[in-house]
């Protein structure tokens, strides 16, 4: 049975995000969120950035990055707080990027590839330091798709994408992270993807998952947007056309 909106705004209030985006997804609510990457945006310009979401009905944000080239994260995350109550989300591509002035993180595990680093060695660098903070910890299985061209995240991991016309490898591969205890899948394409995740791997892992699917990489339109809504994405993720201002309404 699905729960009342009053249900979803008390967890939103209580800052539980994971139960913000359950609940969502039992409510059938898509929601969307903005990738923020340091390394593309000073903090001086989060003010002007944040003014042109009015286009947008946003739900929380993701900040972090495959690299992290300056030396003003913690500054990153203080002017995003004060420029919008909207949730912040560390999307961290190694250790180095734990905050404690965000509200959660995703404690990613990159299980479409075989690179120990990225399976459980930056995950044990950074559980001390996330053990410090208050953050809400949502473990996610994060799983790159082939999306055209290499992306920065699939070179710094070192890890190939799942083919995109091999849909039941991806279903594998999430059912794999759901079993293995994820809370989120996630289904990537990269920062500066080609193309989005192909509408049949989403339909298959709609199909197979009883967690909520994240999607992100390569969508540059409403379009492209509300056909991976339709496809059976929960959440859906702009971030470099939202950086860039090409995002297609």
């Amino acid at each position: 049975m699905a729960l009342s909106w009053t249900n979803i705004f008390m967890a939103l209030q209580k800052n539980n995000i994971l139960q913000q985006i359950e609940l969502a997804r039992a409510n059938q609510k898509k929601m969307l969120a903005i990738l923020l990457d340091p390394d593309k945006l000073n903090p001086k310009d989060v003010q002007e950035k944040i003014r042109s979401l009015s286009a947008f009905q946003v739900d929380f944000f993701l900040v972090g990055g495959s690299l992290l080239l300056t030396d003003y994260f913690d500054n990153f995350i203080q002017a995003l707080k004060e420029n919008t109550n909207l949730p912040i989300v560390l999307f961290p591509g190694s250790a180095q990027q734990v905050n404690k002035n965000a509200d959660a993180i995703l404690f990613l595990q990159l299980i479409s590839g075989r690179n120990p680093d990225f399976l459980i060695n930056q995950q044990v660098q950074a559980a001390p330091l996330v053990k410090q903070t208050d953050l809400e910890v949502i473990p996610t299985g994060y799983i790159l798709v082939e999306s055209g061209r290499e992306t920065t995240a699939s070179y710094i991991s070192n890890t190939k994408p799942i083919p995109a016309d091999k849909p039941e490898i991806a279903v594998t591969t999430a059912l794999a992270g759901q079993y293995l205890g994820h809370r989120l899948i996630y289904l990537d394409g990269g920062s500066g993807a080609l193309n989005p995740i192909p509408q049949e791997i989403i339909k298959s892992c709609k199909k197979s998952l009883d967690i909520p699917i994240i999607i992100g990489g390569g969508i540059r339109s409403n379009e492209q947007m509300q056909a991976a809504y339709k496809a059976g994405a929960d959440v859906v993720v702009i971030g470099t056309a939202f950086e860039q201002n090409t995002f297609e309404i």
